[in-house]
């Protein structure tokens, strides 16, 4: 059995050709563009790579895009003023604050100082209690587009077993809380889970987003299972340089999987694709217009 590869370029692609259309209606609607405002502490070459791509797209997407960038000794109070300020900016529908920040601030003060209504990255302690409970809320991007991407390839995912290797804020619980809400079994695993690989080995669907460079292996998975790789781990390559990989044996897992998300070219362009949409849907609220069946 070889595995098919789930696409996440092209699924990313794809969507965001429909955002833009659903930008184009808010745009006629109320006579102006949805807006995303991103914030960077510092000058850390990855995340002003991350930053710049995401102010790319919004554009792209038809939407406004207000790019803050603050030097890396900036204050807390500096930041939370700022913060105060795009809550208070009627142009601005989504707020996301890029971390990792400098040691002086303190992230969850931050995070807890956004709007939950323009909580794009979906980190805020309303919208993720919202999740827990099922009530409406802005979700986080990378399990957001995880579903999406699951969906796609499985249609109704009702009643399969899924398993999540990872426990964090960002990925891991809120990843549960989507895969309940699709009805399906859901177990959390992670380090201390005992016999790790017979609880994944279980899994119809297995989310690995633990962090660890090609942890799950090939005897791991039940044949035909469908596997989502969140993880983007750098390791060193052959020829002296470095190669990207993720928490998932690529090689093993796809003769026994159904199907597998590459790294990179999996989850990864979901995520951005998914915070435009987070926008969008923020910006719909807001105005109050009845959100696009299906965002």
């Amino acid at each position: 059995m070889t595995a098919a590869s789930i696409d996440g370029r092209a699924a990313a692609a794809a969507l965001r050709e429909r955002l833009a259309h659903v930008a184009d209606f808010f745009h006629a609607s109320t006579g102006r563009q949805a807006g995303l405002a991103t914030v960077l502490v510092g000058e850390d070459p990855a995340s002003g790579v991350y930053v710049r791509a995401k102010g790319k797209a919004t554009r792209e997407a038809g939407m406004q895009s207000f790019s803050h960038q603050l030097p890396a000794d900036t204050r807390e109070g500096d930041l939370l003023d700022l913060v105060a300020k795009l809550n208070a900016d009627d142009h601005v529908d989504g707020i996301l604050v890029q971390l990792p920040l400098p040691a002086q601030i303190d992230s969850a003060r931050v995070i807890d100082a956004i709007a939950p209504d323009k909580d794009v990255d979906g980190f805020h302690v309303v919208n993720t209690g919202r999740l827990a409970v099922g009530a409406e809320a802005l979700v986080p991007c990378t399990p957001l587009g995880c579903v999406h991407l699951l969906t796609q390839q499985l249609g109704d995912l009702s009643g399969l077993e899924a398993v999540v290797i990872g426990r964090s804020n960002i990925v891991g619980k809120p990843m549960a809380m989507l895969l309940l809400g699709e009805s399906c079994t859901v177990t959390i695993a992670h380090s201390r889970t005992r016999d790790l690989p017979a609880v994944v080995r279980r899994a119809d669907i297995v989310v690995a987003a633990v962090g660890r460079p090609e942890m799950v292996r090939g005897d791991w998975i039940k044949p035909g299972a469908t596997v989502i790789d969140v993880g983007i781990n750098r390791v060193p390559a052959n020829d002296g340089k470095t190669r990207l990989v993720g928490d998932v044996a690529f090689d093993e897992v796809a003769r026994v999987a159904g199907a597998i998300t590459p790294v990179p070219g999996g989850v990864g362009p979901m995520t951005i694709a998914m915070l435009l949409r987070n926008t969008l849907v923020a910006a719909h609220r807001r105005a109050g217009l009845n959100l696009p069946e299906g965002l």
